[in-house]
């Protein structure tokens, strides 16, 4: 079952043709952190969490999937409605529903103005390609679970288009558990060949971005996904421990 579940991450990755795997990193930087609104298994989420990892911009990930309490009022408090992804950007004063108005202010605001033409959700290939790469995922990040809130907040290293960070990511969905998103897109293409990989041919890849440097430094290596828990003092990578350990930890 886990197999398969992984492989169904995978197509989604493959559907969305590696969308959300790159960055670009001469953008701007907002002093403070973005916060967004949404729910993983969301096909217009996740073009917004794509053109992040593609920006190199990290963000608060307050989890809203159907039937969550914790959030979903939140938003309507500061929106008036129940719609995502919804972004707070503390950096501008500016709040903002519909994919394509976040990601005009994002690149408009952090990226220098770079075309992200093709991940605009007014292509009809691209809707497509996003709701389908949802259904492969049956259901993942769709419903919220009873879980235990955190007293502070998680801290999650990843890339939009990793199938594995995928599956965490969905947990902490499901368990409506805030987090803060690292995004650690590839700048070289030397890195998608997986860690092992490098180690056998020897490849030294040095990582240029902000956070991978930050990875590296903290653990040795640059593999997502990586979790922090400030509240246990836990850090770990692997996704199947990643996920059970949240299941244990916060899962009623």
């Amino acid at each position: 079952m886990s197999r398969l579940n992984i492989a169904a991450s995978g197509l989604a990755s493959l559907t969305r043709l590696g969308r959300g795997t790159f960055t670009t990193i001469d953008g701007n930087k907002p002093a403070k952190l973005l916060e967004l609104f949404e729910f993983e298994n969301c096909p217009y989420c996740r073009f917004v969490r794509e053109v992040l990892t593609e920006l190199d911009l990290d963000a608060i990930i307050y989890p809203c999937p159907k039937g969550g309490q914790r959030f979903r009022p939140r938003v309507i408090e500061l929106g008036g409605r129940v719609q995502f992804p919804f972004l707070v950007n503390p950096n501008t004063d500016e709040q903002l529903y519909e994919s394509s108005d976040i990601i005009a202010h994002l690149t408009t605001t952090y990226g220098q103005g770079a075309s992200h033409r093709g991940r605009w959700p007014s292509n009809g290939l691209n809707i497509a390609s996003s709701v389908l790469a949802s259904g492969y995922r049956a259901g993942a990040g769709l419903w919220a679970r009873p879980s235990k809130a955190p007293q502070e907040l998680l801290e999650l290293y990843s890339f939009e288009s990793s199938p594995f960070a995928r599956r965490v990511r969905e947990t902490l969905c499901e368990l409506e558990l805030p987090y803060v998103l690292r995004n650690v897109g590839r700048t070289q293409l030397m890195e998608t060949l997986p860690p092992a990989a490098r180690t056998l041919f020897r490849v030294d890849v040095r990582p240029t971005s902000e956070n991978r440097r930050a990875l590296m430094e903290r653990t040795g290596r640059v593999m997502v996904p990586y979790m922090i828990d400030p509240n246990t003092g836990q850090e770990m990578f692997e996704s199947a421990d990643i996920r059970a350990y949240l299941n244990d930890t916060y899962g009623a």
